[in-house]
C-alpha cells in the first residue's frame, strides 16, 4: 500500500428516529482505519455524514407539525454528540442539504441528461417508501421489500431514468480484474445472481420523483426532484467539491480508498454508484465493503426494535456515559465476525468489557505498574535474559506487521485479536515468571527487573498499536510510563526504547463489572422504560376535558354513500361521493384496508360537516366519516334506525 493518501468514508445515515448502536458499527470501524492509516503516516480524509432528504422524513416532520429542517437538526445534533462521545476523528460531515452539495447533485444530474446517460420517461412499479427503493416482483421476498421486509405499493409516475442497463457487462468486467473491488468475495455472486444476471436483467435505474418535494429539485424540469439514490450517493464526491469551483480535494483524493456500508445497501454502492461515475467518466471506487449487521434477538437492530429490548439499553450517549467509549468501541470492533452478521445482548457487551478489557489489558497494566512501585519505585532496567523473555518480546516486537496484515485484509477483530494475544501471553508470562517469588530472594533482584522491564515493554508496544481501535486507556497506560500516544513504526517494532528510571504510576484502567448486579440493573431499567412509555400512552390516550360548547363547535350530520372508488395513487385511500340533505359532497377516507367500494355504497354514515376541506394524494375531502377502532378493527359508525341523509346528529 504505497499511496501516500487514504479516504475512507461511511454511508450516509438517515436521520428520521432514535439513533441506536447499531448506527455505530460502521463508524466506529472506519474511526479505525482512519487513526490506523494515520499511524503509517498517511495523508487520510475521512467523510461521514447525513442523507436528509426524501419521502419518509418529510412524512414524519408533517406529522409532528414542522418543517423537514426542523426535525432534522436535532436528531443531527444528538449524532454529532454520538461521534464525539465515542471520539470519532472525522475530517468532513456532510449533510445533503448543504448548499454546495444541493449544487453538485445538480451540475451532476445536467450532465448525466446532457451526456443522454438519462432520459424521460414514466415508471410503474413496486415502492419501498422506508428505504424510498423501486424493486421489480422477482426481486421481493415473500411479496415485500428485499431489503426491510415491509409492504411495497404500486407506484406510477411521469420520472427521469438512468440507463444502468446499459452498464452491466460494464459491472461485471470490474468485478471480473478488480477481484478487491467488491469484498467480501460472497456479495460478488449476490450482485450478478440477484441483480444483474435475474429473470429481468439490470434494469434502468429511477432517478427523479415528482411526488415529492423535499429533496434536490431537477433544474431544467422543476415538478422532478432527484432521487434519494442519486443525491445520496453523489455525496462521497461533493465533500470533496466535484462540481464547485474548488475541485483540489477531489483530485487530492478520488478514488476513494474504501467504502464501508452495510450489506443492506451494498447493491447501490457496488453496482449504481460505479455506474454513475462511469457515465460521468469519473474514476470508480478502489473499493466497496458490505459488512453485516449487529442483530438482537435473531433481527437486525433497528430504530423499532429498540423499543423491545428498552432504548437505554441500545442508546448509544446511554452505554457510553455508563461504560465509557473504549468499552463500546472495543464491543463493536471485536464482538462481530468482520463481513457477517453479530449479535448484540448485554451479557456479551459485558462480558467483553470483563473478560478483555479487564482481565487481561488493564490487568496486566495494575499488576505490572504496582509491582514496580512496590519493588523498584523506579522502572528497573531489563534485557531479554533466556528464550522465555524471547518467546514475549519476539511477539511483541512482531506485532505491528502482523496487525496490518489483517487490517489490509479489512479485518479488524483479527487485528484486534493479534493484539491480545499478546496481551494474554504477557500475562501467562507473569505466572510463568512468578515475580512475588522472585521479590523474596535478594539474588534474584536482576532477574526480577528483567521480568518487569519485558512487561514494560509489552504494555508499551500493545498501547501504542491500540490507539486506532480504542482512544483513552492505552493512552492513560502510556502516561503511566511517561509517553504521550504518538506512534513511530520503528519503536513497536523495537524493544529497550522505556528508559530505566523513569517514574512509573499506577491505576485501573478498566473496573471490573459485577455482571449479575449489573444484568439485574439493566433489566430493571428497561423494565422502567417499558413502564414509563406505558403511562405516557395511557395518558395521551386520556383526551382533554371539553366544554358542551366545544362540542357543538363540530356538526355532524347523516349522509349516505351514493358512489365509492379507490383513489389511483395509494393503497389505502376511498373516496366517496355522499348525499347529505340537498347537497353531495366527496371525503376520502382511509378505509381501503377495511371496506370495498361495493360494501361502502348504500350506507348511512355520519359526517362531520364542517371539517375545513383538504387535498388528499391530489383528491378533494370535504368533511370526514366517523368509526370506532379497537386492536386495530375498525367499522363506520351508522344510525340505529333509518334516517334520512342531513339529519343532524347531537
Amino acid at each position: 500500500m504505497d499511496k501516500k493518501t487514504f479516504y475512507i468514508t461511511t454511508p450516509i445515515y438517515y436521520p428520521s428516529g432514535n439513533w441506536h448502536i447499531g448506527h455505530c458499527y460502521t463508524t466506529v470501524v472506519c474511526d479505525a482505519f482512519a487513526r490506523f492509516n494515520r499511524m503509517l503516516g498517511k495523508d487520510v480524509f475521512f467523510l461521514t455524514g447525513t442523507d436528509e432528504h426524501g419521502q419518509k422524513i418529510e412524512k414524519k416532520a408533517q406529522e409532528k407539525g414542522l418543517t423537514p429542517m426542523e426535525f432534522i437538526n436535532p436528531l443531527v445534533d444528538e449524532l454529532k454528540e454520538i461521534w464525539r462521545l465515542l471520539d470519532v476523528s472525522y475530517d468532513k460531515f456532510i449533510r445533503t442539504t448543504d448548499d454546495y452539495h444541493v449544487k453538485s447533485v445538480q451540475k451532476i444530474f445536467e450532465k448525466l441528461y446532457e451526456k443522454g446517460e438519462i432520459y424521460k420517461s414514466e415508471y410503474e412499479g413496486l415502492y419501498c417508501a422506508p428505504c424510498e427503493s423501486f424493486w421489480t416482483e422477482t426481486q421481493l421476498v415473500d411479496g415485500k421489500c428485499p431489503d426491510c421486509g415491509r409492504e411495497v405499493q404500486k407506484a406510477k409516475e411521469e420520472s427521469y431514468f438512468f440507463r444502468l442497463s446499459k452498464y452491466a457487462d460494464k459491472i461485471i468486467e470490474l468485478y471480473e480484474n478488480n477481484k478487491e473491488f467488491l469484498q467480501p468475495k460472497s456479495r460478488v455472486n449476490e450482485m450478478i445472481n440477484n441483480f444483474i444476471k435475474n429473470d429481468t436483467g439490470l434494469q434502468d435505474l429511477c432517478v427523479s420523483r415528482t411526488t415529492i418535494k423535499w429533496g434536490v429539485p431537477v433544474t431544467f424540469d422543476k415538478k422532478h426532484t432527484v432521487y434519494v439514490w442519486i443525491d445520496a450517493l453523489s455525496n462521497y464526491i461533493t465533500a470533496l467539491g466535484y462540481g464547485s469551483e474548488d475541485d483540489s480535494l477531489y483530485k487530492k483524493y478520488w478514488p476513494v480508498d474504501l467504502h464501508l456500508t452495510g450489506k443492506e445497501i451494498i447493491r447501490f454502492h457496488a453496482i449504481i454508484w460505479p455506474a454513475i461515475l462511469m457515465a460521468l467518466g469519473e474514476p470508480v471506487p478502489t473499493q466497496v465493503y458490505g459488512h453485516g449487521w449487529l442483530l438482537i434477538g435473531g433481527d437486525k437492530l433497528s430504530k423499532s426494535k429498540q423499543d423491545k429490548v428498552g432504548a437505554e439499553l441500545t442508546d448509544p450517549l446511554k452505554l457510553v456515559q455508563r461504560y465509557g467509549s473504549d468499552a463500546i468501541r472495543y464491543f463493536l470492533l471485536r464482538e462481530i465476525p468482520f463481513g457477517n452478521d453479530g449479535v448484540y445482548t448485554n451479557e456479551s457487551l459485558l462480558t467483553r468489557i470483563n473478560s478483555d478489557l479487564a482481565n487481561i489489558y488493564g490487568n496486566l497494566v495494575s499488576r505490572t505498574t504496582a509491582m514496580i512501585n512496590k519493588y523498584f519505585g523506579k522502572l528497573p532496567s531489563g534485557k531479554i535474559a533466556n528464550e522465555l523473555d524471547k518467546e514475549l518480546i519476539d511477539m511483541a516486537t512482531s506485532l505491528f506487521d502482523k496487525v496490518q496484515e489483517k487490517m489490509d485484509q479489512i479485518n479488524v477483530p483479527e487485528a484486534l485479536n493479534e493484539i491480545f494475544k499478546v496481551l494474554s501471553r504477557a500475562n501467562k508470562y507473569i505466572d510463568e515468571t512468578e515475580p512475588w517469588k522472585l521479590a523474596k530472594d535478594e539474588t534474584q533482584k536482576a532477574r526480577l527487573g528483567e521480568v518487569l522491564y519485558n512487561l514494560s515493554e509489552v504494555i508499551r508496544i500493545c498501547s501504542l498499536i491500540l490507539t486506532p481501535f480504542i482512544t483513552q486507556m492505552p493512552k492513560k497506560a502510556l502516561e503511566m510510563f511517561g509517553l504521550d500516544d504518538k506512534v513511530n513504526i520503528q519503536e513497536v517494532k523495537t524493544y529497550g526504547i522505556l528508559k530505566e528510571g523513569i517514574t512509573v504510576s499506577t491505576g485501573v484502567l478498566f473496573p471490573r463489572i459485577d455482571m449479575t448486579e449489573e444484568i439485574k440493573k439493566m433489566n430493571e431499567i428497561a423494565a422502567q422504560k417499558q413502564a414509563q412509555k406505558q403511562e405516557t400512552k395511557q395518558k395521551e390516550d386520556v383526551k382533554e376535558e371539553i366544554s358542551i360548547d366545544d362540542f357543538f363547535k363540530t356538526e355532524l350530520k347523516v349522509a349516505e354513500i351514493i358512489a365509492c372508488e379507490k383513489v389511483a395513487k395509494s393503497k389505502k385511500l376511498l373516496k366517496s361521493t355522499l348525499k347529505v340533505g340537498e347537497e353531495t359532497r366527496q371525503v376520502v377516507s382511509g378505509l381501503a384496508e377495511y371496506y370495498t367500494p361495493e360494501q361502502m355504497v348504500g350506507k348511512k354514515v355520519i359526517l362531520v360537516a364542517n371539517l375545513k376541506p383538504a387535498k388528499l394524494c391530489g383528491e378533494l375531502s370535504q368533511g370526514m366519516l366517523l368509526c370506532a377502532e379497537k386492536d386495530g378493527k375498525v367499522c363506520l359508525i351508522t344510525p340505529e334506525q333509518d334516517m334520512p341523509s342531513g339529519s343532524t346528529v347531537r
